[in-house]
């Protein structure tokens, strides 16, 4: 049978090896060097018979076989002197591309010169291979050694030659940022398929797949088959500048999302859902009529509905994102007194929420650190006061401890009550672990007990709500000691106790494992031991109490609203509770930025005074022209007009008044006709 031939019944072309690394092709038989580096020919340019009629063809495509540890030797008329199989393994996709056609170009012009010796030329080109090999060992654990930090020098380079940042995501470091958020983590699927299983959470999912194709895959929501057809609705995202490794990005709205948005503020004056179904209907993907109707179904125990028209929202904000804006970086800035920034804010707190409650407090976690990052500095939403709170219920305590340190020394995290509680719980839940070492869990637990001591110092006033809350009983003299008592929580300022309800109303349920209170327990008497011993830190902690809690920022005042938390919002100042308070868009910033102004509606309403209202409701047709400006101004005598209607408006009216004496129709008719009139 014939070269070609054989080719054929292996279902092998010349030159079209294949070239996937996972298709690995293996042909073992007793003239594959031949083969490999080109086929002898005879004077005819045949080839020689008696050789390589029978062969092996080995398809492995799963199994990776490392060619350096197939020793080669010398072949001496077909047989080798080890006693294995003749012929060479024929070497993988790389090899065949880069040298098998200059190999056979090379062999074929030998041949028709001349070939020397079979023996010396096959021992020639085992020399070759080997020397390759050498050569090929040598090179690529340089490459692997050092291609990481040359990459890292080039970068160096670069950056000092130009002095330009990309604004970019900075290069990943042996230790990831604190505010890192991961991808995988965003999706709360991950998070369930640990406690059920991925059949169990999956199973639902499987059919829905094939039902519609969305234009683009998201991190921060899956698109559902019920939702309607996403088409643009004219939200997009832009870069402001880029600097120092930070990069400042802005929602924008076109002017068609911004008639709708001025729809949107209409139906929401109205004080009517409904109104905001009708805009939904025309405008699917509209954000802020998205979160305001959320609410509505969530004040209606209709959760289900609440957190698919969140996940809505999100998708529309998601797919209007900057090619440069990263979620997991934390180097992406989005400023929240721009009001198109705000919805991003309340969408993603909304749905952390839900995950929360859903059981899944690592995935609210990873969105709680995304807020976060998306402007840690002035943190609008204040989620410092709750990513503590996260972390405890997701056991991530290292994330925690590790959060704490890094930003103890410029934010005082110790200053407020959840972290002064929280760390110290979270090192003393660490060092209940059995899987670490002996000496890390005694120096967790001594560094435990020194912060809950400090923390029981600082804030005296939460032992017993606290305990309270637990259900526990304190001791007679922790209850009646001037420390820890009733006096304590009265005269803690205002701003403190709200900080404190709004803790306590949260996560007190951490606390009720007996050897947590077992522990509290024996802390309590350390600290009333230092308090009637007359320590110093005693009366420096008092009288810091008094000097930083005079009232709390903007920025808590809205935590406390979104966070719905009814201790805490008991304890709101009047002048928060007595305003009118949006859920799209709770207590706006006071130096808030407008890209855009609402029109002013031109409505009777609006140019009237108090004695035109009152006169209105009682004459309501006469207003409608005399209070309407023309283009004369307010000054000319169409104003002069208005108010020469509204005088003969009040005299018809009084002169159609009349009074009428009951006493005396009585007297006319003392018995009565009994009939009503």
């Amino acid at each position: 049978m014939s070269r070609r031939a054989l080719r054929r019944l292996r279902g092998e072309q010349r030159g079209q090896e294949p070239l996937g690394p996972g298709a690995l092709q293996f042909v073992l038989h007793d003239d594959d060097d031949a083969e490999e580096e080109g086929p002898k020919r005879g004077p005819g340019g045949r080839r020689p018979r008696g050789a390589g009629k029978e062969g092996v063809c080995v398809n492995n495509r799963f199994e990776l076989i490392n060619i350096e540890d197939l020793e080669e030797g010398p072949v001496l008329n077909g047989e080798r002197p080890d006693g294995l199989l003749t012929g060479a393994v024929v070497s993988g996709n790389k090899r065949r591309s880069q040298s098998g056609g200059a190999d056979r170009k090379k062999a074929g012009e030998v041949a028709d010169k001349g070939a020397p010796p079979e023996q010396s030329n096959v021992s020639g080109k085992l020399r070759k291979k080997k020397k390759k090999q050498k050569n090929k060992k040598n090179t690529t654990g340089e490459i692997l050694e050092n291609g990481l930090e040359d990459i890292d020098r080039i970068l160096e380079r670069i950056e000092d030659s130009s002095g330009f940042n990309r604004p970019g995501p900075p290069p990943l470091s042996s230790k990831k940022h604190v505010l890192y958020v991961e991808h995988r983590h965003l999706n709360p699927d991950t998070e369930l398929k640990r406690y059920f299983g991925a059949r169990a959470v999956l199973g639902e999912q499987r059919p829905r797949q094939r039902q519609r194709v969305y234009p683009k895959c998201t991190w921060l929501t899956t698109p559902k088959s019920t939702w309607p057809r996403y088409a643009k609705p004219g939200l997009s995202m832009r870069l402001l500048e880029s600097k120092k490794g930070l990069s400042s990005f802005a929602f924008e709205h076109s002017e068609e999302y911004q008639q709708t948005q001025h729809k949107f503020l209409a139906a929401v004056e109205s004080m009517e859902p409904n109104n905001i179904v009708v805009l939904l209907q025309t405008s699917p993907y509209h954000v802020d009529s998205l979160l305001q109707l959320s609410d509505a179904c969530r004040f209606q125990e209709d959760q289900e509905m609440a957190r698919d028209l969140v996940e809505r929202a999100l998708y529309s904000m998601e797919c209007a994102f900057h090619p440069l804006f990263s979620l997991t970086s934390g180097t992406c800035r989005l400023d929240y007194r721009r009001p198109e920034n705000r919805s991003f804010y309340l969408a993603l707190y909304k749905q952390m929420s839900f995950l929360e409650k859903r059981g899944c407090p690592r995935t609210a976690l990873e969105f709680c650190k995304l807020i976060l990052s998306l402007e840690p500095d002035e943190d609008p939403l204040c989620m410092l006061l709750l990513i503590d709170h996260l972390a405890l219920r997701a056991r991530n305590y290292e994330y925690l401890i590790r959060l704490f340190q890094e930003w103890e020394a410029h934010r005082n995290l110790s200053q407020l009550p959840n972290f002064a509680f929280s760390v110290p719980l979270a090192y003393f839940l660490l060092s209940q672990q059995a899987d670490l070492p002996e000496q890390e869990l005694s120096s967790a637990r001594e560094q435990a007990s020194a912060l809950i001591r400090q923390a029981l110092t600082m804030f005296p006033g939460v032992l017993l709500p606290l305990l309270e809350y637990c259900s526990v009983r304190p001791d007679a003299a922790v209850a009646t000691h001037h420390f820890f008592g009733p006096e304590a929580e009265i005269s803690q300022p205002p701003a403190l106790s709200q900080l404190v309800s709004l803790y306590l109303g949260r996560s007190h349920f951490l606390w009720k494992e007996p050897a947590t209170m077992s522990w509290l327990e024996e802390n309590v008497r350390e600290v009333l031991q230092a308090v009637d011993s007359g320590d110093p830190a005693v009366g420096a902690c008092e009288s810091r109490r008094k000097v930083l809690y005079q009232r709390a920022p903007r920025n808590i005042h809205r935590h406390v609203v979104l966070s719905e938390v009814k201790e805490a919002v008991a304890a709101l100042p009047p002048d928060v509770t007595t305003q009118s308070v949006m859920g799209f868009d709770p207590l706006p910033p006071l130096d808030t930025i407008y890209s855009y102004v609402r029109p002013e509606r031109l409505s009777p309403v609006s140019h009237g005074n108090t004695i035109a209202l009152f006169f209105r409701s009682l004459l309501p047709n006469y207003t409608m022209e005399g209070e309407r400006l023309e283009d004369g101004g307010a000054g000319g005598p169409n104003h002069n007009q208005g108010l020469n209607r509204l005088m003969l408006a009040v005299r018809d009216m009084m002169a159609n008044f009349h009074f009428h004496d009951v006493e005396a129709a009585r007297e006319d008719n003392p018995e009565g006709d009994g009939e009503w009139d």
